[in-house]
């Protein structure tokens, strides 16, 4: 199955950091077990990051990716 790209270059660079940054929060951050389960969400942009494709944009017809050049 073929997913079309649309996180860009910029999109994917602050989602690998907010998704480390709530990663290393759960794991560095309060022992409340609620916090930790925050701070695990950061999988979520990080895989979105690494895939270069997020499902909310695709639902929504969104994309950061810049437009290709018909010539």
């Amino acid at each position: 199955m073929f997913v079309d790209t649309n996180v860009g270059t910029i999109d994917r660079i602050l989602r690998l950091i907010v998704g480390v940054a709530l990663v290393a929060f759960a794991i560095f951050g309060p022992d409340d077990v609620a916090w930790k389960g925050v701070g695990y969400l950061g999988f979520v942009p990080i895989t979105t990051a690494l895939l270069k494709t997020c499902p909310l944009y695709s639902l929504f017809g969104w994309s950061t990716c810049p437009r290709e050049s018909a010539s």
